[in-house]
């Protein structure tokens, strides 16, 4: 009973600092080490990436628009090119990483990583041709939970409940944006089966949370090079047999001119910047921070339409831009573990320990005190008053001994416990 009740008031001491240590933290809150260089570089390449898709958006809408060319595995044929000629060829070398010792340990997985990627390329196009643009971007934010879930699972990243409120902000402000499309009447695009578009952009959605994850776990565990150059090699391959067999007709019919090849060229080069320099912000943070910083590519892409192609404006595309920002920078303001323990069960247990263990030695005396206590009145029921009368004598007779300076305190301490202990 008695080790039940030191249990118990050990975890109310726990709870009462755990409390009294967030309200500390509260209190000793500095800006400065929220918003640091990291933070600050981490949004910039964010912010990058998200005008590269800008990019890839604009021309691809010029090519359908004014050009009427809709060949979007044609348009990833090129980019997968550009990357299997640059870091395919790195991985040429000779020793333990070169292609071939690649390709032997890991070929299939590198396989489906390059289907994958290629089909949600391919699945997030389709998509237009069935639903609307606004369902198109309310829905394509479902790659966030599902990018967390897989984190959570495979990378065994632990998320702390300031970046669940932190992805909220981030959804908000996307709603918001869908919102000044609504009132500026944009919500475009074909209605002939919602339904099916709607599953297509939750499929593609799903593939690029694949996609992302392998990619976190490869550029952290293994390279960069590596992981673009089989993306770069697999994704020629498969992107090279689907075009010949869904796009021949397309590509037959395309009349070719300067404008249609410019507009090709600059969609494979921001695909290109953005898949080479993606890794780099990935690794720098992680894969939903990334997709995360991600969501303004829409905003980045309405301004330009702003001047391209006459979209109205309105004031909430700030306030969604500001929104989004701001979930970001919550977001990546607190660090996710990525051990294999559960930062909320180690930091409860880690302080339940702090606070049970943090006067062990008291701890300790207590037990000792308790265990002479029951000696000595076991011995009382044996012996009567001769065990008081032993005790005198053997207590005199250590006194009498001699002993170094620890020795004796220890000794002292002990005698004075033993003395408290036959008192009560």
């Amino acid at each position: 009973m008695a080790t039940n009740h030191c249990v118990d008031a050990s975890r109310d001491v726990s709870y009462k600092r755990q409390s009294s240590g967030l309200i500390m933290r509260i209190r000793k809150f500095n800006p400065k080490e929220v918003f640091t260089w990291q933070l600050a570089r981490t949004l910039a390449m964010g912010q990058g990436l998200a005008a590269l898709i800008c990019g890839t958006a604009i021309s691809s809408q010029y090519l359908a628009t004014s050009f009427h060319v809709n060949t979007p595995m044609m348009q990833s044929f090129f980019n997968y090119t550009l990357l299997c000629v640059t870091y395919t060829t790195m991985l040429c070398r000779t020793g333990d990483g070169n292609i071939l010792q690649i390709l032997k340990r890991r070929w299939w997985k590198y396989l489906l990583l390059g289907l994958v990627d290629v089909e949600a390329n391919y699945v997030v196009v389709k998509a237009y041709q069935y639903t609307t643009i606004t369902s198109v971007q309310l829905l394509d934010c479902f790659v966030v939970p599902v990018l967390m879930i897989l984190s959570w699972w495979v990378l065994k990243t632990r998320y702390r409940p300031v970046h669940y409120v932190a992805v909220c902000v981030c959804l908000l402000g996307v709603g918001a944006m869908v919102g000044a499309d609504l009132l500026a009447g944009r919500d475009q695009g074909s209605t002939s089966n919602i339904l099916l578009g709607d599953g297509l952009v939750l499929l593609s959605a799903s593939l690029y949370a694949v996609s992302n994850v392998c990619q976190e776990y490869t550029v952290k565990n293994l390279s960069r090079v590596e992981f673009l150059g089989m993306v770069g090699l697999f994704g020629t391959i498969i992107s090279t047999i689907q075009m010949v067999i869904l796009e021949r007709n397309e590509i037959a019919s395309i009349q070719w001119s300067w404008q249609i090849g410019l507009l090709f060229s600059a969609y494979a080069l921001c695909m290109y910047t953005l898949y080479s320099c993606m890794p780099i912000v990935v690794k720098l943070s992680s894969a939903t921070s990334v997709n995360l910083s991600l969501l303004t590519a829409d905003l980045f892409s309405l301004f330009c339409g702003l001047f391209l192609f006459q979209y109205n404006f309105s004031w909430l595309y700030l306030v969604s831009l500001v929104i989004i920002l701001v979930g970001f920078i919550a977001f990546n303001a607190v660090p996710t573990p990525t051990d294999h323990t559960d930062p909320a069960t180690s930091s409860s247990s880690s302080n339940c320990e702090e606070g049970y263990y943090d006067n062990s030695v008291a701890h300790q005396n207590d037990i000792t005190k308790q265990e002479v206590a029951v000696r000595i009145t076991t011995e009382e029921e044996e012996g009567g008053g001769e065990t008081e009368e032993g005790w005198d004598k053997e207590q005199r007779r250590k006194e009498k001994r001699p002993s170094g300076p620890s020795q004796s305190l220890k000794q002292g301490s002990v005698d004075e416990d033993v003395g408290r202990s036959t008192k009560m």
